[in-house]
């Protein structure tokens, strides 16, 4: 009786597919007939439903990531697109103070960076979708080295002009060029934290599907980003050196 009001009250508790079978004989028995296959059948049949929830659970993360991803994208569009519609009016207003200048040299090794890591990138995003880790792993971290690298040397341009005496007062080209370059550097950063993120992702090998759509989309959309920088970058150099 007790056992019988214990069970009543667990099934109350639970979803309908969790029901404990009753001690009246519904339990599934190995090789048995009648109520018991049937019991068991649908006890297999529940095992299956609850490993389903996976891919639906990754197919969310997927759609959040991709969606965060193209919110962040128009985000830099736009700041970028206010930056230098600001650049063009006062570049073309012929103003005294406007003084352009030879872009210093380390601005080309930071081109050169920033294209090598996109061809990088585009090599660990294949190992990720044939499912290669150590190879996925290997050029993730080549590109998170090479974006840090790419940071250091626009500090290194920066210092070439500090010590050129060149600052954001008094030239109003010297502070689109501080400007334009620092926010780069600091969305590239946030890059590599997503990078950082994808690395520690792939870091065990595994055999789950679920879990392998979900490293696959989200090195495209981190893609979509990282490319998206080097592209900005080579917008900007050709602002900034070839129309002053």
């Amino acid at each position: 009786m007790k056992t019988g009001v214990i069970e009543d009250h667990i099934n109350a508790k639970l979803p309908s597919k969790r029901r404990i079978a009753s001690s009246s004989g519904n339990a599934p028995t190995p090789g048995g007939s009648g109520g018991g296959n049937d019991d068991g059948a649908d006890n297999y049949r529940d095992r299956n439903d609850f490993k389903d929830l996976g891919p639906e659970e990754d197919d969310q993360n997927r759609d959040k990531a991709r969606v965060i991803t193209w919110f962040l994208l128009i985000i830099v569009l736009m700041t970028f697109g206010g930056l230098i519609g600001a650049y063009v009016v006062i570049a073309t207003n012929n103003v005294a103070e406007w003084k352009p200048f030879n872009l210093p040299f380390p601005i080309w090794i930071s081109t050169g960076l920033i294209l090598i890591s996109s061809v990088v990138y585009h090599f660990a995003k294949t190992a990720v979708d044939a499912e290669r880790h150590i190879d996925a792993r290997k050029y993730l971290i080549a590109t998170t080295v090479i974006g840090g690298v790419f940071i250091a040397s626009q500090m290194i341009a920066w210092m070439a002009l500090s010590s050129a005496g060149l600052y954001v007062e008094g030239n109003p080209y010297a502070g689109f060029f501080y400007i334009l370059t620092g926010v780069h550097a600091v969305h590239v950063l946030g890059g590599i934290v997503a990078l950082g993120a994808i690395l520690l992702r792939v870091w065990n090998d595994t055999e789950f599907a679920p879990e392998l759509e979900y490293r696959r989309n989200l090195a495209r959309s981190v893609g979509y980003y990282w490319h998206f920088m080097g592209v900005l970058w080579l917008a900007l150099v050709a602002l900034l050196g070839f129309w002053k």
